[in-house]
């Protein structure tokens, strides 16, 4: 799809310019960490950078996004690469963009009250910027299927069934990629797309300038940036829904989560945050790659019996080590599920089934005409169809879902090569271990993990900050993962809903049917729950 770009002729600073100026998964274990092309600054700019959003600094936009109601003709205002800290570190990773509907349609619409779309493109945990995109969804894409490029479009096909890291990288039903921050802005909300520093990030003096938690310190400012200029930036600023996908559903996860905890006041300082609320309305996660200090336990609880792609099982002795310490984190939980009590190890299988494998067989199967059922249901015999109901055994499950992703440890690996090892590593360290288990197993048994690493691992993990009924939490959230996505263990998603869900919030949690990793089978849904939650009117 074609757009065109129309400047304002009483724009003062060009589009180029900068507004304002006076243990986890998602990518292969053998990902290399590279250096960016960013420059890193000094960290010394004291108040170069002004947070004040400059409503006057845009370019009008015209574009077409295709919605399941048929494709919409979008004109709206483009805010470009606007650096939302005062001290950046990286301008070109620590910008945002802004994108405001002005007429849909050829109708007006005023923005003014509308909810914000806080979409993050972060894929990996490496670094994402939105500084050479050219309009909405434009943000540099990772982890997108094959090799598609930015499309005016909300979904331009690929004929792949998932993605590699997530990021940007959404796919439909269909396989077709499909994007949110797109059917946003189609749907007349404001979008902001906020850019963050990455883990591979390194500087001329091998110094890794994106590991954690640079990311989720990144977008937090952005949040801050965003409600600092309330009354002035389009949108309401009180009702900001993130989203994110793989890394990027984890640092939304995260960001809802982690809402106004002053653990990272004086990251948000050291950087030139504004001094603002970084506390978002509702958080929208797919696939989130997330409790990454205990990811590779509970990949093995999930995966453990499952093949590896070659048709080899991984070292069954590392993998049983892993499942039983999996069985005293989930103790440790304290969670609980309606009809089951306490999620042990002993539940946790019927939990998951019941909750979210039989209710999204369901869903799939009822949807496809007769023949269709017919002929997937004698391809999987394992599926009891009766009543307009489906019904499985989690052992079946394992098994129809067939090879897993990743090796043991899938996150921590011994020989530090996975892409979690790169993000927890520190000054000129590449790669680090962050579980005393990996760390142990590569070393003495007396080893400790460095003494940074149980706060920066905290900081990275929404799990503890619900633990704690953080008061600044989102309490609206929307949380998705495909059944056949084994980039991490479907347990992630399972253990974040059910402790939203006994903290009282509002989850709309479900999994895609024979989905793979980055799915987004209900976008227009997810547009939908967006006014709903936050009651918005046209």
């Amino acid at each position: 799809m074609k757009h065109r770009a129309v400047k304002r002729r009483n724009v003062i600073v060009g589009l180029g310019a900068t507004a304002g100026v006076a243990a986890i998964g998602g990518f292969a274990l053998d990902a290399q960490a590279s250096g960016g092309s960013g420059t890193k600054a000094s960290g010394s700019t004291g108040s170069a950078v002004a947070l004040t959003f400059d409503k006057d600094d845009y370019t009008e936009v015209t574009t077409t996004i295709t919605t399941d109601d048929g494709d919409k003709t979008v004109k709206y205002h483009f805010y470009k690469a606007i650096t939302y800290v005062t001290k950046p570190v990286d301008e070109k990773y620590q910008s945002l963009n802004v994108s405001v509907p002005v007429e849909i349609d050829g109708k007006t619409v005023d923005a003014t009250d509308a909810p914000i779309l806080f979409a993050n493109s972060v894929g990996g945990y490496m670094p994402s910027s939105v500084a050479d995109a050219t309009g909405v969804g434009g943000a540099a894409m990772t982890g997108m299927p094959g090799s598609a490029a930015p499309s005016a479009s909300a979904s331009t096909g690929t004929g792949s069934g998932e993605v590699d890291s997530g990021g940007n990288g959404q796919v439909d039903g269909q396989g077709e990629t499909v994007s949110n921050a797109k059917l946003a802005l189609a749907a007349g909300y404001v979008v902001v797309e906020p850019g963050a520093r990455g883990r591979t990030l390194v500087d001329s003096d091998g110094v890794y300038y994106g590991v954690a938690p640079a990311a989720i310190v990144d977008l937090k400012a952005a949040v801050r940036y965003v409600r600092a200029n309330k009354g002035v930036i389009p949108g309401d600023t009180d009702r900001i829904v993130s989203s994110g996908t793989s890394a990027g559903g984890a640092l939304s996860a995260l960001l809802g989560a982690s809402g106004d905890s002053p653990l990272y006041d004086s990251y948000l300082a050291e950087t030139g945050a504004a001094d603002a609320s970084d506390a978002i309305f509702a958080s929208g996660d797919w696939c989130p790659i997330t409790d990454l200090e205990h990811a590779d336990m509970a990949y093995e609880w999930n995966w453990g019996s499952n093949k590896l792609g070659s048709g080899s099982l991984v070292d069954q002795t590392v993998s049983k080590e892993l499942r039983t310490a999996f069985a005293d984190y989930q103790a440790s939980l304290k969670l609980k599920a309606k009809g089951l009590g306490t999620l042990t190890v002993r539940n946790l299988d019927e939990y998951l089934v019941r909750t979210f494998l039989e209710p999204s067989a369901t869903a799939y199967l009822a949807a496809l005409s007769d023949t269709d059922r017919t002929t997937y249901l004698a391809s999987n015999t394992f599926i009891t169809w009766k009543n307009g109901k489906a019904t499985l055994s989690w052992e079946d499950f394992l098994t129809h879902v067939g090879a897993r992703k990743k090796d043991t440890p899938a996150f921590d690996a011994f020989d530090l090569s996975a892409g979690e090892n790169n993000l927890f590593g520190k000054g000129t360290t590449e790669a680090r271990h962050f579980t005393l288990y990996s760390l142990r197993h590569e070393g003495s048994s007396s080893a400790r993990l460095d003494s940074d690493l149980p706060a920066t691992l905290k900081l990275m993990n929404p799990m503890p900050f619900l633990a704690k009924a953080n008061p600044g939490r989102a309490k609206h959230w929307w949380i998705r993962v495909g059944t056949k996505d084994s980039d991490t263990s479907l347990t992630v998603v399972g253990n974040l809903a059910a402790k939203l869900e006994n903290l009282g919030d509002d989850v709309d949690a479900a999994m895609y049917w024979d989905a793979g990793h980055g799915a987004n089978e209900d976008a227009a849904d997810f547009i939908k729950w967006i006014a709903k939650v936050t009651g918005y009117r046209k």
